[in-house]
C-alpha cells in the first residue's frame, strides 16, 4: 500500500497550525516533482502537446512565483534577480531536468524554512504584492502560494502523462 498524501499524515512538527495546509501542499508538490518530473526525460519535460505549455514551463512557473510570493509574505520587495526572472519567464530555454528539479526543491525548501518561522500572529498582517503594491495579507499570500504551486504541479503531471501516452512525436503534431 502506498503512503497517503501529505495532508493525511497529520500535522508537521515545527510549524504553526495556521500554516499547516501550506506546508502540506508544498511537501506534496516536492514529492510529486521527485516522483513524476525527476523520472522524465528532458524531451518529455519540454514537449508542448498540441501547443499547450510544457511540463517544464509549469515547473518553472511554479517555482519562480513561489519564490516571489514568499518574498511578499516576508514584507519585502523583489530583488533585481527576481524581477529579471519574472520578466523572462515566458521566454526561457529548456533547462536540464536535474537543474529544474533542483530549482523546485530549493524554492520549496526555502519556503518551508520560512514557514517554520511564521507565527500565527503574523498571518493577518497586511502586505503589498507586485509593482502596483496591491493589498494582501500574509495568510492570503501563503494560501495563494500553496494553491498556485499545486495547480502548476498538477498541470505538469498531466502534461507529462499526455506526452508519454501520445509519444513524443505524436505530442509534437
Amino acid at each position: 500500500m502506498s503512503e497517503p498524501e501529505v495532508w493525511l499524515r497529520g500535522p508537521v512538527a515545527g510549524y504553526a497550525a495556521g500554516v499547516q495546509p501550506v506546508v502540506h501542499a508544498l511537501r506534496q508538490v516536492m514529492e510529486d516533482a521527485d516522483r513524476e518530473a525527476a523520472a522524465a526525460t528532458a524531451e518529455e519535460i519540454w514537449t508542448s502537446p498540441g501547443g499547450a505549455a510544457s511540463a517544464g514551463f509549469h515547473l518553472l512557473h511554479m517555482a519562480n512565483p513561489l519564490d516571489r510570493l514568499m518574498t511578499y509574505a516576508r514584507g519585502e520587495t523583489l530583488s533585481e534577480e527576481q524581477r529579471r526572472v519574472a520578466a523572462g519567464e515566458q521566454a526561457h530555454g529548456p533547462v536540464e531536468t536535474e537543474e529544474l528539479i533542483l530549482r523546485v526543491r530549493d524554492v520549496i525548501e526555502a519556503s518551508l524554512a520560512q514557514l517554520q518561522s511564521t507565527r500565527e500572529s503574523e498571518l493577518d498582517e497586511d502586505r503589498a504584492v507586485g509593482g502596483k503594491r496591491l493589498p494582501a495579507t500574509v495568510r492570503g499570500i501563503l494560501f495563494h502560494a500553496a494553491e498556485h504551486s499545486t495547480r502548476h504541479m498538477g498541470q505538469a503531471i498531466t502534461t507529462l502523462r499526455i506526452v508519454r501516452g501520445l509519444g513524443i512525436e505524436a505530442a509534437h503534431d
